[in-house]
């Protein structure tokens, strides 16, 4: 009776997101997994449990290879995402952490991209990556014929090679602003009497940084590559704005779309499903490590 009193009260106002958190998160992935180990390929209903046919089949008998195709494009965004959004975040926080003058105004500037929708942002970019050359040239091929740069115009998305690695350019451009923030709060969390004692040390600015700053900031680095990764993992609207129900540019995300307008909701639910486990492998042990963090701390 008196666990009853001491926890009722926290239980009965909490109930509300618990009974909303159970039925529309976890309630849609059980009844998700449950589609995806079924026959229900058309508007008919599931006649069967197939086990891991499904999964199985986007492996070995997807039509030339379909999923592998959009996870290895998932991969390569993924990583000129990170790479680029890490590095520019890096490099401006670095810059304004040093002291630079209307400090408010270039934190304002890079900060502004985040606030544009993916649609909107994307729909920019689709002009600005205009794939024409020569006469008919548009957005970036355009300024780089008007400046006498013919030889750096490119086809963008549209590359066979490279156009994944293209279609990070918008990703990075819109929240690179966001990782600056995050280094930029971890440099002004640093306290002062460390830089202070490495001074009295005789450390040069580059050991400065080497060794004592840039190691402090090793949890905004990780946390910046944990938010980054699980967002380019799900990443839909942008790539449709852009480029559209593309074959260059497929990945898991837009895949699921484009299976379930065929009403295939077993493969959509089985490639939701391991998109889902992608997830969980980046962020799981993410949260791990900050419990054991927070314990030890």
């Amino acid at each position: 009776m008196r666990r009853l009193r001491h926890w009722g009260p926290g239980l009965l106002l909490l109930s509300p997101s618990l009974i909303l958190l159970a039925v529309f998160v976890y309630g849609l992935i059980a009844w998700t997994t449950k589609v995806s180990v079924s026959d229900e390929h058309n508007a008919l209903g599931s006649k069967g449990f197939v086990g891991l046919e499904n999964y199985t089949k986007l492996f070995t008998d997807d039509i030339n290879d379909r999923f592998t195709h959009s996870l290895k494009n998932l991969l390569i965004f993924t990583v000129v995402f990170l790479v680029g959004a890490m590095f520019f975040g890096l490099l401006w926080a670095f810059i304004l952490e040093r002291g630079v003058r209307a400090e408010g105004f270039f934190r304002t500037v890079y900060l502004f991209p985040m606030a544009v929708s993916f649609v909107a942002s994307g729909v920019v970019w689709r002009w600005l990556m205009n794939p024409n050359k020569g006469e008919n040239a548009g957005g970036l091929n355009a300024v780089l014929g008007g400046l006498g740069l013919d030889f750096a115009q490119s086809t963008w998305w549209t590359n066979p090679s490279w156009g994944m690695a293209s279609m990070a350019i918008p990703a990075i451009w819109q929240l690179s602003g966001y990782v600056m923030a995050l280094f930029l709060a971890g440099f002004r969390g640093i306290p002062q009497e460390l830089r202070e004692a490495a001074a009295m040390d005789g450390a040069s600015t580059y050991r400065l940084y080497r060794n004592v700053i840039f190691p402090q900031l090793t949890p905004v680095a990780l946390s910046a590559l944990i938010i980054l990764g699980h967002m380019s993992m799900k990443m839909f609207d942008l790539i449709m704005s852009v480029s559209g129900p593309q074959w260059l540019t497929e990945v898991p995300a837009v895949y699921v779309w484009q299976t379930l307008l065929t009403s295939d909701y077993a493969k959509a639910a089985a490639i939701s499903i391991i998109l889902l486990l992608l997830v969980a492998v980046v962020i799981v042990p993410y949260l791990i490590y900050t419990n054991r963090a927070e314990k030890n701390a």
